[in-house]
């Protein structure tokens, strides 16, 4: 058998979204016609603990207009050197934005308070102003509990600086902490939530904020392309999503440390440990990841490489316990057959 662990976005809808998809009304959403997307927007805003949310295109698009929306011209964005807004979405934030990403070094994709404190420099002509602080949760598959956060979150209202949580993964780290998703956006003004990763929605993300912020957020979202028309169509997949996809993502993450503890005892393979891990399992290898991405490939066994010697396995609702099994095993063979070799 073949399975897919590559990333979560390969998940496909299911037939009941299909179903809530095809029966869906719409109308213009430029507009604020379309009662579908509406729906979603209102209900996602009070499942986030915050005023208003905005549907969009991608998680991409999402953080984007966020940084557009809290930033001007010059200003200064703070953020974990990995992060996902900095580093993996095509340099948007000088593109788009024309703001300066100060990257800053991170433990577990928190970056301490004292780091941000001393990177943050006094108003002065010369400088870029200091204005936005980007976090994520979940990073690299690790969910981070507020309390980690709050340190470095004071530090950023002791500066005036505004917060935005790339939450693409949001639902993952609420569920694996077994908190909220509110409780984890209580401390941030801005947050994205992706509905085609874990989800499993064919498409669409979402910003919430505050009326103010989503109102600025609304033109960005024009400017770039970003205004649907007939949105309901996909956005009834998402509302599918929130209310049938969020508790069962517990699955995916026993499933994950399935797959982790399989893999765990191999010789030329390094589990990484996460503290509070969800549906991603990273493992550091003795030689270079890429032939042993190709030797899946060939077998049916998908993943992918986070560098010359790391590599990616997430799980998600197209992977059930057949597929963890077919994974171990492929695993596990490569493993002796490299010991005799």
């Amino acid at each position: 058998m073949s399975v897919d662990l590559r990333s979560d976005t390969v998940t496909r809808p299911t037939g009941a979204m299909r179903e809530a998809m095809a029966r869906a009304p719409v109308g213009d959403d430029v507009y604020g016609e379309d009662p579908t997307v509406n729906e979603l927007q209102e209900f996602a805003a009070a499942l986030l603990g915050k005023e208003r949310a905005l549907y969009l295109p991608s998680a991409t698009m999402s953080n984007q207009v966020a940084v557009l929306a809290h930033t001007e011209r010059g200003d200064e964005l703070f953020c974990d050197v990995d992060a996902h807004v900095y580093g993996a979405e095509a340099g948007s934030p000088a593109m788009l934005a024309g703001v300066m990403c100060h990257t800053l070094p991170a433990v577990g994709g928190i970056v301490a308070a004292d780091v941000l404190e001393a990177a943050i420099r006094p108003a002065n002509i010369h400088h870029p102003r200091p204005r936005l602080l980007t976090l994520e949760n979940t990073h690299n598959g690790a969910a981070l509990h507020p309390d980690r956060l709050a340190a470095t979150v004071a530090v950023a209202r002791a500066h005036g600086l505004s917060i935005h949580l790339d939450g693409a993964r949001l639902f993952n780290a609420a569920v694996a902490l077994n908190l909220s998703a509110r409780t984890l956006t209580e401390p941030v003004d801005s947050v994205t939530v992706c509905l085609s990763k874990g989800l499993g929605a064919p498409m669409g993300a979402l910003l919430a904020g505050s009326n103010a912020f989503i109102e600025r957020a609304l033109r960005y979202r024009k400017a770039l392309g970003g205004g649907l028309r007939q949105a309901g169509i996909v956005a009834a997949g998402g509302l599918f999503a929130l209310r049938h996809h969020v508790e069962r993502m517990a699955d995916d993450h026993r499933r994950a440390r399935t797959l982790a503890s399989a893999l765990s005892g191999l010789p030329g393979m390094r589990v990484v440990e996460a503290e509070v891990p969800t549906n991603m399992v990273m493992v550091d290898l003795d030689g270079a990841s890429g032939p042993l991405v190709d030797q899946g490939r060939g077998v049916g066994v998908l993943f992918g490489s986070m560098g010359p010697g790391r590599l990616r396995l997430v799980t998600h609702l197209d992977v059930d316990d057949a597929g963890i099994a077919a994974a171990a095993d492929f695993f596990t063979k490569v493993a002796r057959e490299r010991r005799g070799a």
